[in-house]
């Protein structure tokens, strides 16, 4: 018997796939901006698991991005023709399959890069744990600059174009389905305890390391299938597309949503994602614009701005 949870993703992928084959009918600038939303969402949910249900303080998500853009551009590039070669070059099932196997590979190796991360810095705290965080991610940029089998400062080109509205909202939804059962399941209360008194959790015996490792591991594996979604929609990928600004980017989505709420942060990765091509037709003001309304919204809405529950109110005692 299917929980409720599972027939919505089912039904999800199902829409994906039913709209991916009228796509064609769909303006490619239009199309674009959707698919930079479903990558969007994947990213701000798997973040989302580690910042907000979590309650660590990652600046690295941009560099577990590239570390699976990389790798899954690098299989399509320089192992699919071998692999078409053997099997055919126009089944649209074998570009599906290969497709599959190089944003999964790109996600593992992702994962993998994480728990390196994750276990010797996950014993820091807060403000230490951001900057470790955020070193990773300049290592992971600086390493990709310097390597030349995969293009070094010019990156890789003439990426196949196989990113479509079903590969897109297709993880999409399964990012979501992932999160929201992992928080919502008896091991998913480790997550909260965490989040919510580290220092307790440990004293009634819970591993808490273990604990961040698991959510930092599977976070950085959606950022890296995110990454490889990414690759094949631009086509063209070089390390500056992965900076510092582009993980505070997906912070940002995680904050204005509202930490540890999942339809807050979906609805701000949507609505960061668009806001800037509202504002396309005063490009000169465009980004000044952008960031004046972050400000407004933050200091407006601190606790986020689609975050809907309120706390409760604490009766004096007489």
């Amino acid at each position: 018997m299917l929980t409720r949870s599972q027939v919505v993703l089912i039904a999800a992928l199902v829409v994906s796939l039913v709209v991916t084959l009228f796509s064609n009918q769909i303006d490619p600038y239009y199309l674009l901006v959707i698919v930079n939303v479903g990558i969007n969402v994947i990213l701000a949910v798997s973040l989302n698991l580690i910042n907000g249900y979590t309650g660590q303080f990652s600046l690295g998500h941009a560099g577990f991005m590239a570390v699976g853009a990389y790798t899954s551009a690098a299989i399509t590039l320089f192992f699919g023709p071998k692999f078409f070669g053997a099997v055919g070059s126009s089944g649209t099932a074998t570009i599906w399959v290969l497709f599959l196997f190089a944003l999964v590979a790109g996600g593992l190796v992702a994962a993998f890069a994480g728990l390196i991360v994750g276990i010797p810095s996950l014993r820091l705290k807060g403000d230490y744990l951001a900057i470790v965080t955020l070193g990773f991610g300049e290592i992971i940029r600086v390493i990709l600059r310097n390597f030349e089998s995969l293009g070094g400062a010019l990156g890789l080109n003439g990426i196949p174009s196989y990113t479509n509205f079903f590969w897109t909202y297709g993880f999409a939804a399964l990012t979501i389905y992932v999160v929201v059962s992992m928080v919502h399941s008896t091991y998913g209360r480790g997550f909260l305890a965490v989040h919510d008194d580290e220092v307790a959790a440990e004293a009634m015996g819970i591993n808490t390391t273990r604990y961040k490792i698991v959510a930092f591991v599977v976070g950085a594996f959606f950022a890296g299938i995110a990454g490889g979604i990414y690759a094949h929609s631009v086509r063209s990928i070089d390390p500056r597309g992965f900076d510092f600004i582009k993980s505070i980017e997906i912070v940002v989505m995680v904050i204005l949503g509202g930490m540890g709420n999942t339809i807050g942060v979906i609805l701000a990765a949507i609505l960061l994602t668009l806001l800037p091509e509202f504002l396309r037709p005063i490009a000169e003001y465009r980004m000044m614009l952008y960031s004046l309304l972050l400000i407004v919204l933050m200091l407006t809405r601190p606790e986020g701005l689609f975050t809907l529950r309120r706390k409760a109110k604490v009766k004096e005692c007489k």
